[in-house]
């Protein structure tokens, strides 16, 4: 009788071991929200799987329950918005609105080619006018590296819908700021890497736009690919999961976990559901408060307290956040 030989899995110290403690939850000063799936891109490493063909959107019923926490918490700061495209989605003007009449900084994570789609031609215009701070994905200073993850002609609509928040005053006017985010390329073999320094890869993206594209943007973010999502079912499809986990897991930084973006912010669903982020938001990993229960916007409502949740839930994937100089919605952690 033959014996069956199993692969060999990675090893590594599982997340919740190696900090040997909980993450504990800071006071709540930003708000991210979901708005939802839909979006007019699927690109390869996007770990929420949106896509032309998503549906999922928020209901008036939580966009009126957001505005609501948006109007009753002044301690919130910050309203992020994301999707999906994030334009695309039920509600995005309505929060955009709410959250600027109580002059909450908000952001718009924006794909930039939605500028391109019908009906959104404007949406240039209203983030000026708005003052959204634009944070948009330009995974490289080169095309053909940006088509192979996101799609042919990305890149180029990408120059041009820049060049027209640039005429804008974006780039360059105090109140108009524009940061683009860099992740890498996904592995396909076992030589893994961390993203590069950002501050010298900002000046290098700085430089090539400017000289080719006259372009101009205030911040660069690098941001790690997280295991979750397509850059996970990729992984899997080459066997490298493990594997990247666990190279994670080895260039882990414990300085990175006090700049944790999870320490000081709420993620929302478009059910109206509440994470510590937005990766736990897609892996379905729920936010509870000290005695278990599921926190919902309607339960920060009810309770007219945004600070219920005491210890963050963590995972696995929570490598990706803390190795090297650590990796967030806004960038590395750590010089």
């Amino acid at each position: 009788m033959q014996t069956k030989i199993e692969p060999k899995t990675a090893k590594f110290i599982p997340f919740a071991k190696k900090i040997n403690s909980s993450l504990s939850k800071n006071k709540i000063t930003v708000l991210q929200v979901n708005l939802g799936r839909k979006c007019n891109l699927a690109c390869t490493h996007c770990h929420v799987e949106a896509s032309p063909k998503r549906t999922e959107e928020l209901s008036p019923e939580v966009c009126e329950q957001i505005i609501t926490l948006i109007n009753k918490f002044p301690q919130l700061e910050t309203v992020d918005l994301t999707g999906g495209a994030p334009e695309m989605n039920y509600g995005f003007k309505a929060i955009v609105e709410a959250a600027k009449a109580h002059n909450k900084e908000v952001i718009v994570r924006s794909n930039l080619t939605i500028f391109f789609e019908p009906g959104y031609e404007d949406l240039p215009e209203y983030f000026a006018q708005h003052q959204l701070r634009v944070i948009a994905s330009l995974p490289c200073y080169l095309e053909s590296n940006v088509d192979k993850q996101r799609g042919a002609g990305v890149y180029n609509k990408s120059v041009l819908a820049i060049q027209k928040l640039n005429k804008l005053g974006y780039g360059e006017n105090l109140n108009l700021i524009l940061d683009l985010v860099y992740n890498p390329p996904l592995p396909i073999n076992k030589n893994f890497s961390l993203t590069p320094n950002q501050q010298k890869l900002e000046q290098d993206y700085k430089s090539y736009l400017l000289e080719h594209f006259d372009i101009k943007f205030n911040n660069l973010f690098t941001i790690t690919n997280i295991p979750i999502g397509r850059t996970k079912h990729f992984l899997q499809r080459q066997n490298l999961h493990d594997d990247y986990l666990k190279f994670l897991a080895e260039n882990y930084n414990w300085e990175t976990l006090p700049h944790l973006m999870c320490r000081n912010e709420l993620s929302i669903d478009y059910l109206g559901n509440v994470y510590d982020c937005d990766f736990n938001q897609m892996e379905g990993i729920a936010a509870t408060d000290p005695q278990g229960k599921k926190i919902t916007v309607q339960y920060f409502l009810e309770a007219n307290n945004l600070d219920l949740i005491t210890d963050i839930k963590t995972a696995n994937y929570c490598y990706g956040c803390t190795a090297g100089n650590g990796s967030s919605c806004g960038g590395s952690l750590v010089e």
